[in-house]
């Protein structure tokens, strides 16, 4: 199975620790964040996976190369000149990603969620694309249907709303920074090089099915703040 890890960001929320070295080599107990997605990634059969690099990404090509690929096929998507937000560097991607459907994981994310079950679970849905969801506390909510099909987005800070199409009975949804992906996505994505996915999954959802996957059940941490870090920390001391 094939995926790709977002490693590019600029980490600009973990300053100072990201001064000098990507988001992606940040350590939780001592194992950077690019080890614990790859191993984890690798524990569930996605051995074909490419990374995105951008900030300090000498750095990412240096410790792959240290780490012997961790016995994994990796390919390395280079960002350096240009960094293309997550629709943007899923089409650059493409090339390493149209054979079926396949994993998109951002690298500040921990968890133990089953994300085999979660390939399983989309490939039976049909669905465009399958995101992983929780109900927690977020500025930034996508909108579903009773049925799970994403209808659309609002910012509850700002009041925005962008709406895919009408629904009743409508439930938010925070973004868990993990979906899963069918090659037909990139036939909905624009021609500029930068751009984010989740408007391209608002205007496909307008004719196709964009299911969301509730995982409130897993351990979950998005480590891209200083304070999350520590509470990584405690909360997954086995890595």
């Amino acid at each position: 199975m094939k995926a790709i890890i977002f490693a590019a960001g600029l980490g600009t929320r973990l300053r100072p620790l990201t001064n000098n070295k990507p988001k992606a080599l940040v350590e939780i107990n001592g194992t950077p964040l690019l080890e614990i997605a790859l191993l984890h990634l690798k524990q569930h059969g996605f051995n074909d996976v490419i990374v995105n690099i951008h900030h300090f990404g000498e750095q990412i090509l240096d410790f792959l190369e240290s780490r012997n690929n961790f016995g994994m096929n990796l390919e390395i998507s280079d960002e350096r000149d240009l960094l293309l937000e997550t629709g943007g560097g899923l089409k650059k991607a493409a090339w390493f990603l149209q054979n079926g459907p396949f994993l998109a994981f951002n690298a500040d994310i921990i968890t133990d969620m089953d994300i085999k079950a979660f390939y399983e679970k989309h490939v039976e849905s049909g669905a465009l694309a399958s995101v992983a969801v929780r109900q927690r506390e977020s500025s930034r909510y996508l909108q579903f249907d009773e049925n799970l099909n994403l209808c659309g987005w609002t910012n509850i800070k700002t009041g925005e709303v962008k709406t895919s199409r009408q629904a009743e009975n409508i439930t938010n949804y925070a973004f868990s920074g993990i979906h899963m992906l069918s090659p037909e996505i990139f036939d909905f994505m624009p021609d500029e090089e930068k751009f984010s996915i989740i408007d391209v999954y608002l205007k496909a959802a307008k004719t196709h099915i964009i299911k969301a996957y509730p995982h409130d059940g897993d351990l979950w941490l998005d480590v891209g703040r200083p304070e999350a870090l520590q509470k990584a920390k405690e909360m997954f001391k086995n890595f």
